[in-house]
């Protein structure tokens, strides 16, 4: 009897082991050890999500165009006992595109994760209106730049074997956003860079996915959240969201959970309607 009893102890413990694990609750720091790199990431959704990798057991590198805000999201996250580095990078620029890069070997000897966040949004009206210098800045930092970054940090995400890059676009690449035409566009033209970047890189074992963020509230989105543009769905739940919605999506992106992920885009959008 006693010996049964111990059997039965043992079935037990090896049972709530095997529930643990699938529930995730022995798997701390998914992230360990793992270096990445988020642009404009010293607010909003960027910080958030910096903020996550961190958690998840990942060095961070963030950056952002002002030192100040540099600075400041440096203290806060470091603050929370997280390993967070900045540097200033303006990711239009190639010279600092580099620097960020350089940043992040120097100081860990490697890349491993790269999030391109960087978006700009300087016009709002009718698409007739807008200017050739609009178009060049709009499709310049949302689109070219992200795929110099993602180019940048292909030669050291190779050196570790592999990488995971994460590119955040928009519900606007799928439905339009009235008045914010370029803008639109310019996410659209990430679905697509998403796709041909991740058919590329798997060769390299780089895989490159992509986030579609809804409305979300940050600085960034309070043209549109004033200006009510978004167009409403049957299915989209009652709020705004809020950047820590985003944030747990990506670090599974970035994760060995989602290493059979590829080339996809993942909308977190509350059910605002996400189909070309």
């Amino acid at each position: 009897m006693q010996k049964a009893g111990l059997l039965l102890r043992g079935w037990t413990r090896a049972w709530k082991s095997v529930r643990m694990a699938s529930s995730g609750l022995t798997r701390q720091n998914p992230l360990a050890n793992k270096v990445a790199l988020v642009t404009a990431s010293t607010d909003g959704i960027g910080l958030a999500i910096a903020r996550r990798l961190a958690e998840d057991g990942a060095h961070v590198v963030i950056s952002s165009r002002k030192q100040q805000n540099v600075d400041r999201a440096v203290a806060t996250l470091q603050g929370e006992g997280l390993s967070v580095t900045g540097v200033v990078c303006h990711v239009g620029k190639a010279e600092d595109r580099e620097k960020l890069v350089n940043m992040a070997l120097k100081l860990h000897q490697g890349i491993d994760i790269l999030v391109s966040n960087a978006a700009v949004n300087p016009f709002f009206g009718n698409l007739m209106d807008v200017t050739e210098e609009v178009w060049n800045k709009v499709l310049s930092i949302n689109v070219t730049a992200s795929a110099m970054m993602i180019k940048a940090v292909v030669p050291a995400m190779e050196k570790r074997g592999g990488g995971s890059v994460v590119i955040v676009s928009s519900v606007a690449g799928f439905v339009l956003f009235p008045s914010l035409g370029p803008y639109n566009v310019s996410k659209t033209a990430l679905l697509g860079l998403t796709k041909n970047f991740a058919a590329e890189l798997a060769p390299k074992n780089i895989r490159v996915n992509c986030l579609a963020p809804g409305l979300i509230k940050t600085h960034f989105s309070s043209v549109v959240r004033r200006k009510n543009t978004i167009i409403p769905s049957p299915r989209s739940i009652e709020r705004i969201g809020e950047p820590e919605d985003c944030v747990g999506i990506v670090s599974f992106l970035c994760s060995e959970d989602a290493s059979y992920i590829n080339g996809e885009t993942v909308v977190v959008g509350g059910g605002t309607p996400s189909r070309l």
